[in-house]
C-alpha cells in the first residue's frame, strides 16, 4: 500500500468537511486498478480530533502552521524540522494538500519537496511552478462557490483519487459511541451555543429563551459545549436542560449529536459533526463567510442569519457591526419554528435560497 499524505491545516469543521476527500485518497486510483492507500492526515491541532473520527486513516499528525493558525506559532527551524523529520520518517508517496478559496497550498507544498515527497496536488490561484505536479485554478479548474467538501473531493478527484463505487459523498464519521449514560432515554434537542469565532455566536440569552420555548412546545434539551464553556452551557441550559458542559470530546460529542432529533448550532465543528452523523441541523449562520461553501453538508438544513447583513463576506472573527445585526435578529421564536420544520421533514425555501447566495 502507498502512504499518501491528505493535508488540511485547520480545526475541527475543515477536517471533518474533508472527509470524502479522506476517502476517496483511502480508495485509491482507478488507472492502477484501485488499490488501496495507507492515508496520513496533517492537520492542525485543534483539528487532531477530527482526523481521528475519520474512516480510512490509519494516522493523524498535528502540526500548527505559522501562515494558517491564529495566532500564529513563529516558525522557527526547529518547528519546521519537526514536520520535514515527520514525513521523510512516514515514507509519504504522495501528498494532496487541502485548503479553502483564501489559503495557499504552496508554503506546504515547498516544505513537502524538501521532505522528499513526489507528486503533490493542490489548488493555487499563483503559478506554482515546480511545487505542484496536479495544480488546479480556482475559478477556471472548478467554481469556488461551492461547499467545501465537494472542493476537496474535487481536489482529490484531480489528483486521480475516486471514491468507492456506492459511497455518497457526505461526511461519515467512525461508529459513535452509546451515550445513554448522559442523555438518558427519549428523543431530544441538542442546542450547541458556543463558537470559537465570535462573530459568529448567537447571544446567550438568546439561546436560554430557545432552550425554554423548546421545553414549552414538549423537547427534552441537551446543552453541549467544551471544557471553556461551562458558564455558557449552565445559563443556556436553565434549571431543566440537560447541561453537558465539559464532558464530552469529539468522539462522545458525535454519539450525542448522532441520537439527537435536531441540532442547533452556529457555523462552528459541532455543526459539521451533526452532519457527518446524519442529524439535522437548525445552522445559525454568520454570513462573515458564504453559506453556499460553509453552511452544514448533504443533511436536512434550516438557516438562519441574515446572509446580507454588512458584515457579509468579511471573515471577521470580531463583528464589525454594533448589536451584530446578522445574528442578533434572529428570535429564539424563529428557532423553534425551524427545529418544529425540520423534525416534520419540511425545509424552508428560504434556506434554499440563503445556501445558493
Amino acid at each position: 500500500m502507498s502512504r499518501v499524505l491528505v493535508a488540511r491545516l485547520d480545526s475541527v469543521g475543515d477536517v471533518l468537511l474533508a472527509g470524502p476527500a479522506v476517502r476517496a485518497v483511502a480508495n485509491g486510483k482507478r488507472a492502477d486498478g484501485g488499490s488501496p492507500n495507507d492515508v496520513v492526515v496533517l492537520c492542525g491541532p485543534q483539528g487532531q480530533s477530527a482526523a481521528s473520527l475519520l474512516p480510512h486513516v490509519s494516522d493523524v499528525f498535528a502540526w500548527d502552521s505559522p501562515w494558517i493558525a491564529n495566532p500564529a506559532p513563529p516558525m522557527t527551524g526547529t518547528h519546521l524540522e519537526t514536520l520535514v523529520n515527520f514525513v521523510r520518517n512516514s515514507r509519504i508517496a504522495e501528498a494532496v494538500i487541502l485548503t479553502s478559496f483564501h489559503q495557499s497550498p504552496l508554503p506546504l507544498a515547498l516544505i513537502l519537496r524538501l521532505a522528499g515527497v513526489g507528486r503533490i496536488t493542490g489548488a493555487s490561484t499563483d503559478y506554482a511552478g515546480s511545487l505542484l505536479d496536479v495544480r488546479l485554478r480556482p475559478g477556471e479548474d472548478f467554481p469556488e462557490d461551492q461547499p467545501e467538501a465537494v472542493r476537496a473531493l474535487g481536489i482529490a478527484r484531480a489528483a486521480g483519487f475516486q471514491l468507492k463505487a456506492g459511497d455518497d459523498g457526505k461526511l461519515m464519521v467512525k461508529d459513535p459511541p452509546d451515550v445513554k449514560h448522559l442523555v438518558g432515554e427519549g428523543p431530544y434537542v441538542v442546542v450547541h451555543p458556543g463558537a470559537t469565532v465570535p462573530a459568529r455566536a448567537w447571544p446567550p440569552l438568546h439561546h436560554a429563551a430557545a432552550v425554554e420555548l423548546l421545553e414549552g412546545v414538549g423537547h427534552r434539551v441537551v446543552v453541549t459545549g467544551g471544557p471553556g464553556e461551562t458558564e455558557l452551557t449552565a445559563t443556556v441550559a436553565g434549571p431543566s436542560g440537560i447541561d453537558l458542559g465539559g464532558q464530552t470530546d469529539l468522539r462522545t460529542l458525535s454519539g450525542v449529536l448522532a441520537n439527537a432529533a435536531v441540532v442547533v448550532a452556529g457555523n462552528t465543528g459541532p455543526a459539521h459533526l451533526a452532519a457527518a452523523v446524519g442529524t439535522p441541523v437548525v445552522s445559525l449562520f454568520s454570513p462573515v463567510v458564504p453559506a453556499v461553501r460553509w453552511a452544514p453538508y448533504g443533511v436536512p438544513l434550516e438557516l438562519l442569519g441574515d446572509q446580507n447583513a454588512p458584515c457579509r463576506l468579511t471573515r471577521a472573527r470580531i463583528c464589525p457591526v454594533p448589536g451584530h445585526p446578522c445574528l442578533g435578529s434572529v428570535s429564539p421564536e424563529q428557532v423553534v419554528e425551524a427545529v418544529e420544520r425540520l423534525m416534520r421533514g419540511v425545509s424552508s425555501l428560504s434556506t434554499r435560497r440563503k445556501v445558493r447566495m
